[in-house]
């Protein structure tokens, strides 16, 4: 086989960038951008169910906490009920175009983290429920998440729907503009937080400075020092919490010591000799998150030979609602041609659900943390990231109608990067067009979606009670 052959056969069944964009404007024929704005609940619909099915593969223990976080509001409860969604979504009209999803991309899911080099990043940050599955189904959580985020803060019906909108149409302007980059910049994007940003108001850089400067002082260190004590012989001990932060008994403490060498495994070489310059001190069972409660999580502490601290989180991955609930499969995708995006989801039988975590979470995110690994330990899949690593967020809750369009304009912006690094993203720059057809499609259906959801939470809350 000559090398212009086999160059031939390697790109059989692509298409060049205008006419893949070519192809999404075809699509409206079949399936119209306002056929999106339609919420059309199955008959059969059990939400209830549902939180009962995942509830049953957690510690029951800590059930009755994940209940009490999901009912302390409105937008909590949406937040913890990813898998409700992703089984309607599964109802839902879909272009049929699939691209590596976030799987819950809520306002509250991005945030600030510092890069390797400590600048820092806003960014999607959340990958649990990470997979392939149509984009449309990562746009509708976003803006069902502004409209749930803004009736909460008591703004008014037209703000709301001014909200939504702006979310939507960032998503929409940004994939345009990522379309306008040759794959490589796409791919270097990546939103700097420090400095003045032109783009943003003197309210909306304020309220981000804050946040940075909030980020910055969330190190390791500070965790440490908050909750441990020095023990007799002089290591640092976590101070317990419960039922929070609480100890591992000492047989789980000897299995951890050996998983963390299969975690090492995971990570590339220049973060092995870093680890290997410190000790591992303690370990603890930390509750995080809300529809994260129950599920198996960990800190540990290592120690440098300086007595630095360095915190690791080691997080249970189970399959992602979009595959459990939704119905995707893992590597799915719509081309005839052999599945692109195979070797990130699957393959590899060991750590498998952490290892698509990790996958998904360096190519959805612009730069990403350089502890990211993996392991498998009884049958169960974990993930391994930094904690506290100046990590922040911003409380939408806080926030008046100005800062909050802004705010969640930048999600939308930032859930189009991450869509546009999969190699369909041009034929949904094409679906979506230069107008806002669906972008007021996409409001209609996440306002009465927002209604759904704060039914289900009286249901809950009825049922829990």
């Amino acid at each position: 086989m000559t090398i212009s052959q086999w160059k031939l056969d390697e790109r059989e069944g692509r298409v060049d960038q205008a006419s893949a964009i070519a192809r999404g404007r075809e699509l409206r024929r079949t399936v119209p951008r306002r056929a999106h704005g339609v919420f059309m609940p199955a008959a059969d619909r059990d939400p209830l169910g549902i939180l009962s099915l995942q509830a049953e593969s957690r510690l029951q223990q800590l059930i009755p906490l994940r209940n009490e976080r999901m009912l302390s509001s409105p937008f909590a409860f949406y937040r913890g009920t990813a898998g409700i969604m992703a089984a309607d979504l599964a109802n839902e009209t879909n272009t049929g175009v699939r691209v590596v999803s976030c799987g819950d991309a809520h306002v509250s899911n991005f945030g600030l983290f510092a890069s390797p080099q400590r600048t820092m990043v806003f960014d999607l940050n959340d990958f649990d429920e990470a997979a392939v599955a149509p984009w449309e189904w990562d746009v509708k959580r976003l803006v069902a998440s502004v409209v749930v985020g803004a009736r909460e803060s008591g703004f008014s019906a037209e703000n709301t729907r001014l909200a939504a909108r702006a979310a939507a149409r960032a998503y929409r302007e940004g994939l345009h503009d990522m379309m306008k980059l040759s794959v490589l910049d796409r791919y270097y994007s990546r939103v700097d937080t420090e400095g003045a940003d032109s783009n943003l108001d003197s309210a909306a850089q304020k309220v981000l400075d804050r946040a940075t400067r909030q980020a910055r002082r969330r190190t390791s260190q500070a965790f440490v020092t908050k909750i441990s004590e020095r023990g007799p012989d002089g290591r640092l001990l976590i101070r317990e919490d419960p039922p929070v932060l609480t100890h591992v008994p000492e047989a789980t403490e000897e299995v951890v010591l050996r998983l963390f060498e299969q975690y090492k495994r995971t990570v590339p070489a220049d973060i092995v000799l870093l680890l290997d310059q410190f000790t591992l001190t303690d370990v603890a069972m930390r509750v995080v998150g809300v529809g994260s409660v129950g599920t198996r999580c960990y800190i540990l502490i290592l120690t440098g030979p300086q007595q630095e601290a360095l915190v690791l989180q080691v997080k249970e991955a189970q399959v992602s609602v979009l595959q459990s609930f939704g119905g995707e499969q893992p590597g799915a995708n719509s081309q005839p041609r052999a599945d692109p995006y195979n070797r990130a989801f699957t393959g590899d039988e060991d750590a498998l659900q952490g290892r698509r975590v990790v996958a998904n979470q360096h190519i959805l995110q612009a730069v990403s943390d350089s502890f990211l690994g993996y392991l498998r330990y009884d049958g169960r899949d974990f993930y391994v990231r930094q904690f506290r690593d100046m990590k922040g967020s911003i409380d939408v809750s806080t926030l008046s109608f100005a800062p909050f369009v802004t705010y969640v304009a930048a999600c939308g912006t930032l859930l189009a990067r991450a869509h546009a690094q999969s190699e369909q993203a041009p034929v949904i720059a094409g679906y979506l067009g230069s107008s806002g057809t669906f972008d007021e499609a996409v409001v209609d259906w996440s306002l009465a979606y927002a209604d759904q959801s704060l039914d289900d939470f009286q249901a809950f809350g009825a049922a829990v009670s």
